[in-house]
């Protein structure tokens, strides 16, 4: 497999752990911000924002690359096949009538398309 192409598909994997990471961030209560200060080297709360607002980047730009895919095939794939896992490659080549190889080159068109997009963020 080309590195490109197992780069972006590595991605989309991480994808799904960076929006269960958001979500369980979003859970934990507001903090309260002091202006007391603290006797520790680092403040916690400020560090806890920045990595918020870092996680929240990413998820938009995989969200908008994700979304300017038009192509309802390369975003089945994309979401449903790599995202959420939610079939296997038989079930993909059973449910379009394709084999393997054809379903591995609409795959690889799907991963490029989208990291054309991805790259243009």
């Amino acid at each position: 497999m080309r590195q490109d192409i197992k780069k972006i598909r590595n991605l989309l994997k991480e994808y799904a752990k960076l929006k269960q990471e958001i979500r369980t961030f979003n859970q934990v209560s507001s903090p309260v911000l002091s202006v007391a200060p603290s006797h520790s080297g680092g403040n916690g709360v400020e560090n806890s924002l920045i990595n918020y607002v870092d996680l929240s980047y990413q998820l938009k730009e995989v969200d908008d690359a994700l979304n300017a895919i038009h192509n309802p095939q390369y975003q089945f794939i994309l979401h449903d096949y790599i995202i959420e896992k939610k079939h296997s490659v038989e079930e993909i080549c059973t449910m379009w009538e394709v084999s393997r190889s054809k379903f591995n080159y609409i795959k690889n068109r799907a991963l490029e398309g989208f990291l054309k997009r991805y790259e243009l963020l």
